[in-house]
């Protein structure tokens, strides 16, 4: 028989396996000089012999070869499919003619809903170089979770923790870093318990009709909600959301067995809405960023490679506010080094000229 409390405790295997970065959903955006874009989106798959020769002749993708669940691909053109022994790589992209067209069809999504996003580009022309600047934001997944992290941690609190900024470990040793670490996390961990145990409770309140002999009534089931989640999180880390133990031990009664029991619709239906309420924590895509010219800083957590910026994109990230990337690039002018020398010449021959005249 498995249990939502099975699943929980498996919550890091899922985000492994469950997640883009188990099947390395990657994305590339390319912003051009006159403000058109190129966006790709690629993933790997390990496929069978037959079944990667089949998709090499350009077939649809099997079973084995789905596309992650995090990207939505419908809008965009099929690219190359490239093997590397046992993996198969597939590739999709769609050129755009602005990066605010390109953010309205952003390729990600969440729980089946895309992932909102605004991008923006300025160009600054300084006559010796144009500068431009690209910046996107994504749109927070606060609305995702009943209960916000405000709660039981303080907003710069619960901003370093899913983003890295601001750093509160600034200036702090090894052990003081750790300590802070160690005083942040359990914060987190009852933010996110509770609010798996109110998803539980909510959905076996909204469901109560379909309980055969409940030990009270739905309004005074409802009415003890604060007091059963602190009764399940005070067990412990491992109760999370409670079992039917838990639940059999503050009722007094077998009642609420089923919810808890994947055999059952009720037990498979919540399960499903427990997954989902964790997924944000799956998503884990490396955003790359190719901008013209040289590029001169970049922020939201980037790291510069050879010209190029890669951006940790993840649902953690996206947790406690909007999730703000920007670039900055310099395309030098050569015209203007050529023009410049021109009026130099010119203003050096010109003096020449009048000087011999004279």
């Amino acid at each position: 028989m498995k249990t939502i409390k099975s699943h929980l405790l498996l919550l890091a295997t899922l985000i492994v396996t469950a997640s883009c970065e188990s099947q390395q959903a990657r994305m590339t955006t390319t912003i051009n000089t006159d403000g058109t874009c190129l966006r790709e989106v690629s993933y790997e798959n390990r496929v069978k012999k037959t079944e990667r020769d089949s998709l090499l002749k350009g077939n649809r993708p099997q079973r084995s070869n789905p596309v992650p669940d995090c990207l939505c691909v419908d809008s965009m053109k099929k690219g190359k499919t490239v093997t590397k022994g046992d993996t198969v790589i597939t590739h999709f992209h769609q050129q755009y003619n602005s990066v605010e067209e390109m953010s309205a069809h952003t390729p990600l999504r969440l729980a089946g809903v895309p992932l909102e996003s605004k991008a923006h580009l300025e160009k600054h022309f300084r006559f010796f170089y144009t500068e431009y600047v690209f910046s996107e934001t994504f749109k927070s997944l606060k609305k995702h979770f009943p209960i916000q992290l405000e709660k039981y941690a303080k907003a710069e609190v619960a901003s370093y923790w899913f983003t890295g900024e601001p750093n509160l470990l600034d200036g702090m040793n090894g052990a003081e870093a750790a300590a802070k670490l160690q005083e942040i996390e359990p914060l987190i961990t009852k933010w996110l318990n509770d609010n798996l145990a109110s998803c539980v409770f909510d959905f076996i309140a909204r469901n109560y009709d379909a309980i055969p002999n409940p030990p009270l009534p739905r309004e005074e089931f409802i009415a003890q909600k604060d007091s059963l989640i602190k009764f399940c999180i005070g067990k412990g880390e491992d109760a999370l959301l409670g079992t039917d133990k838990l639940f059999a031990s503050f009722f007094h009664s077998e009642a609420y067995a089923p919810f808890f029991d994947e055999d059952t619709p009720l037990g498979a239906a919540l399960s499903k809405l427990v997954m989902k309420q964790i997924e944000p924590f799956t998503l884990k895509i490396p955003y790359t960023l190719k901008m013209p010219g040289t590029i001169y800083g970049a922020t939201g957590g980037a790291y510069i490679t050879d010209n190029v910026i890669t951006f940790h994109l993840t649902g953690e990230r996206l947790i406690p506010q909007d999730y703000t990337l920007t670039a900055t690039s310099r395309v030098t002018n050569i015209w203007a080094y050529v023009l410049t020398a021109l009026i130099v010449l010119l203003a050096a021959g010109s003096y020449w000229w009048k000087r011999k005249r004279s």
